[in-house]
């Protein structure tokens, strides 16, 4: 069974008089434990479209499947234990809360759950990235690098079904990029997550068991990577 699946979905903006289709007629489904790269230029539609496979948003048509439960029409309130247990996300800009330290930005989610060993698993995952003496720095005391390293494990802490990467290495240099990526990647195969990636690049993108290109609000090729078959649409 699908872990994620969007049935003909569509997003669609009034301003004025005008109607803006930024999506349009998308569908898509995804297995547990795939690696899905979403590519195209800017404007193509990448970041409404993991928005609304995350429950972030809500189509204007169609709807959105996770792990089998429609959550097209749930409230604020509704989706937020789904959010919270079955998704993690990871964004460009680390959205980390300042307030907090580095372990207590990881445990945050975990303690929203009621974990009783939120600290526990945020160590663990602190020192699986190579940031366990930095448990105690603030955001402004960690690099780029290290906040996206911070931003992973938060993302991890839960265990979720699914991963949201939205341009993860935007922010940071190639060096410090290709650490993020290759880290995110090996934590992916270990858990089993399924991960959705939204990138304008096409070599990182290749590296996905599958990419689905939009463009204009549509998807205009997927592209089964592993063993290179391409699929016009």
């Amino acid at each position: 069974m699908s872990i994620l699946e969007a049935n003909s979905i569509t997003k669609t903006y009034q301003i004025g008089d005008r109607q803006i289709d930024v999506l349009s007629d998308v569908s898509l489904a995804l297995n547990p434990g795939e690696f899905v790269a979403i590519t195209g230029s800017s404007g193509s539609g990448k970041s409404t479209l993991l928005s609304l496979l995350s429950g972030l948003d809500s189509p204007t048509h169609g709807r959105v499947f996770i792990a089998g439960s429609d959550i097209t029409d749930l409230t604020e309130d509704e989706l937020a234990p789904i959010r919270n247990q079955t998704i993690g996300f990871v964004f460009q800009s680390f959205h980390l809360v300042p307030s907090l330290n580095a372990i207590e930005n990881i445990m945050f989610p975990a303690e929203l759950q009621g974990s009783k060993d939120a600290e526990t698993k945020a160590q663990a995952l602190l020192g699986r990235v190579g940031l366990l003496e930095r448990a105690d720095n603030f955001p402004h005391q960690l690099s780029g690098g290290e906040k996206q390293r911070v931003a992973i494990c938060r993302a991890l802490i839960n265990e979720p079904q699914i991963v949201f990467a939205d341009e993860p290495t935007g922010n940071l240099d190639s060096r410090n990029g290709q650490g993020i990526l290759e880290l995110l990647l090996e934590l992916q195969k270990e858990r089993q997550t399924t991960l959705v990636l939204v990138t304008h690049d096409q070599q990182l993108a290749g590296l996905a068991d599958r990419k689905i290109q939009l463009q204009d609000g549509r998807i205009v090729e997927r592209q089964q990577t592993s063993d290179d078959r391409l699929q016009k649409v």
